[in-house]
Formats: structure tokens, sequence, C-alpha cells
């Protein structure tokens, strides 16, 4: 049998609860007494929610819904009787959309909106919305040189431009906008959150924008940071980089006066590492053990690129 929850607890719905970002925001919010967690999934099987299942606290207090945001139906049975609302689930297809218009941006945009809506009915004191940088940069009439900050938002036309991801661009600043607009029609309190690039393992005033972005990150960096720590492994050695001219910069200023920190980037990419090496001691424990104790006495003899 189910413990029940703390006496003072909080119910909060996240939704796409399975995915990168959610998963370490249910395992957060677990990690807190005081919170009960409704996860939507688009799957209740077994193999798909593991890892949610196996979170700390899971047993007590995280509960599964099979919901799409795109079903009103099932979206309100995840939210009724929450607090507060997560909304990280995106719009997902398998291969090329055939009508981006259609599969991407107006899914996104219909997605928030039903979440918005399905809050707003089970009257959630605050709703959070996952968005992204790309719903801020690509804004023409943005002062050269200068870092974006929460006041620039995309402009439709310029995100047209990138025949490859100007779905995903509009689907994100679409929706963010219509997360504001329904925010001003109902007097709902909605912030937003711009992330980046998000890699390994707050106090927000209401109707906020914060942008979530350190300092600006070129590939080399990246691939030459990890061959310090992980010289062994195989990394890329083709690839275009960026103009530093043309590097976008954003500022996370407004962010940081909430007592927000970024983590270093070494530490970020050391847990990630260490995580991928986890997931491939659970296929050989023996194996991998005994080529990880050559590697640390013989660090040239060992490639991790057979595993």
């Amino acid at each position: 049998m189910e413990a029940p929850p703390p006496a003072t607890s909080s119910t909060v719905c996240v939704t796409g609860a399975g995915g990168f970002l959610a998963s370490w925001l249910v395992k957060l919010l677990l990690s807190k007494d005081h919170y009960v967690i409704n996860g939507t999934v688009r799957d209740l099987g077994e193999g798909k929610n593991a890892h949610l299942k196996a979170l700390e606290n899971a047993g007590e207090r995280l509960r599964l819904f099979k919901a799409d945001v795109l079903d009103y139906g099932s979206v309100a049975a995840a939210i009724a009787g929450c607090d507060g609302v997560f909304h990280v689930a995106i719009p997902v297809t398998s291969g090329r959309p055939t009508n981006p218009e259609v599969d991407i941006i107006a899914t996104a945009v219909t997605g928030t909106l039903n979440v918005l809506r399905a809050s707003h009915e089970a009257k959630v004191k605050r709703v959070v919305v996952v968005s992204s940088v790309v719903a801020v940069f690509n804004n023409p009439n943005w002062p050269t040189g200068e870092p974006f900050n929460e006041d620039s938002w995309s402009d439709e036309e310029t995100c047209r431009k990138n025949e490859e991801w100007y779905p995903y661009y509009l689907s994100k600043t679409l929706a963010e906008r219509e997360a504001f607009e329904y925010a001003a029609k109902t007097g709902m309190d909605i912030v937003t959150i711009c992330p980046a690039l998000i890699m390994g393992p707050l106090a927000y005033r209401g109707s906020e924008r914060y942008i979530c972005s350190s300092t600006p990150r070129k590939l080399s960096d990246i691939i030459n940071t990890s061959k310090s720590l992980y010289p062994a492994f195989n990394y890329p050695q083709k690839f275009v980089e960026v103009d530093e001219e043309q590097n976008t910069r954003f500022s996370s200023e407004k962010l940081e006066k909430l007592g927000w920190t970024f983590r270093p980037m070494e530490e970020t990419l050391r847990d990630s590492f260490e995580s991928y090496i986890d997931i491939w001691l659970d296929v050989d424990v023996d194996f991998v053990m005994r080529m990880r104790m050559w590697y640390q006495r013989y660090p040239m003899d060992v490639d991790y690129s057979i595993f």
C-alpha cells in the first residue's frame, strides 16, 4: 500500500514527465518532502517509465497519467486538483514531418493552450511553461553585439528563413506568445523559462519570462573539455564552427538576481559522461569495471569506443 502524502503537501503536474529535462524536474520535486507529482506520459508501459519509477520517493509521491496534450480530457484529468503545473512536453513526430505547420507548430500551440485551459479550470496557482532561447534570438531588430534578454522575441518571418529548423523555432515562439496572451486574458500566473543547450544532471514572480543560458560555448570548447576529462573516448574531428562575431549571446541577469547560479561546464560534462558509463555497466559489469581499472592504470591503452 502506498504511504499517504505529507499533510502539508502540494500537488503539481509535470507534462512529458518521461523526457530528459522533465525527468530531472520530477527527481528534484520528489526530493522535496512536500510535493506530490502527477506526471503525464504518452505510454504507461513499464519499459518507457522505469527510470521514473526507480526515483527515490516515486512509489509514495509520483502518479503517472497517460495523456496527450492534444487530448484536452486526458490533460484535464492529470491537472485536476493540482496547485501548480510545469508544462515541459513538446510535440514529437516519428521521422521528418510531412506537414510541419500542422504536425509541429499548430500542435505545440494547441497543446500549450490545452494545458493552460485545464489549469485555469482547475484553479491552478501557477503554470511554468518551458520555452527555448529560439523564441528569443531570431530577432533582426535586436542591436548587433548586444546580449539578448527577455525583451527580445523571435520574428516569425525570420524564423521561416531557416528551412530546416523553422518548425521548431516557430512552435516555441508562437506557443510562448499564446501563453502570455492567455495570461493577459485570464489573469493566470504564468511563467516561461527559455533554456539554451541542456546538458547533464525558483522562486519566480508571476507572469514573467526568464532566459536560462550561461556563457556561449563553442563546439570545440565542449569537445576539448571532454577530451581533457575523458581522453580515451573517440571524438569528432570535423565540424563546422560559428564565427566568433556570429556567436549568439544571452543575458540571464534577470534569473541570476533571484539567486540562480549555473553549474560549471566541466562538472556538467563529467556527470554526463559518468551516467553514460553507468549505462554501459548495466550491460556487462565485470568487463567494463576491468576496463575502467585498466584505464586508470594505463590511460593510453584503452579506447572506450569499443563499447
